[in-house]
């Protein structure tokens, strides 16, 4: 009996925290996207799919950050160095990923740490979208705007960058590694075209479609 109160107890606790944890993040000034998107974005988007309730507008659930370190079998200081740069850039402590199978010709052993990866949410995701938006993502090389064949058929987004140092958090002259990551932008939209439209109206640059207007065919008589 001593033991089951103190686990509610402990449970009760940490319940609290995590609520306290919460509640102290959405205090304070809404991110400029957050506020773009109550103000602007939700009528532009039931303006384009015509949307009878303003419930139906897809939304930002989170941002998933992941890094792969395959080096990381050979080095294991290697994960320590990239999980110290990606939260230099996120603001958050990154979790590390482990291997889920053995793979011989990679030294590869089930369970080895072998990436780092980050879940953003509510203020700190829209903060972490706008700077990547308006700061790391013009700092790409020969950028030319972000595929748009990379939705997952469920209203999910993943973009690969290539080169971490694109984000001003990141001293270049410091730098040991460079590394690349996967950013998933995950919607509650229900259609890849939806996800499309919302990330579009929130800023994320895509390459422009070049839409064919096919003629009216004509018929001789």
């Amino acid at each position: 009996m001593g033991k089951d109160k103190g686990r509610k107890a402990a449970a009760k606790e940490a319940k609290q925290s995590a609520a306290t944890e919460q509640h102290v993040e959405e205090k304070g000034t809404t991110p400029r996207l957050e506020e773009m998107f109550r103000k602007h974005i939700i009528k532009q988007m039931m303006e384009r799919f015509n949307y009878s309730n303003v419930m139906q507008v897809p939304r930002m659930e989170k941002i998933s950050v992941n890094v792969g370190v395959g080096q990381a079998t050979q080095d294991a200081k290697l994960l320590d160095v990239v999980a110290k740069d990606l939260e230099t850039i996120i603001g958050q402590k990154p979790v590390r990923t482990n291997a889920k199978k053995a793979i011989s010709n990679f030294k590869l052993r089930e369970g080895l740490p072998i990436g780092v990866r980050v879940t953003l949410r509510r203020k700190r995701m829209y903060e972490f979208m706008d700077r990547f938006i308006n700061i790391a993502v013009p700092r790409i090389r020969d950028f030319r705007g972000f595929s748009d064949k990379s939705f997952d058929g469920r209203g999910n987004y993943t973009v690969g960058i290539k080169e971490h140092i694109i984000f001003p958090e990141i001293d270049v002259d410091k730098v040991t590694k460079v590394f690349g990551m996967d950013i998933s932008f995950v919607t509650t939209a229900l259609t890849d075209q939806e996800a499309y439209e919302l990330l579009k109206f929130f800023g994320l640059p895509f390459v422009k479609r070049q839409e064919t207007i096919e003629q009216p065919k004509t018929t001789q008589s």
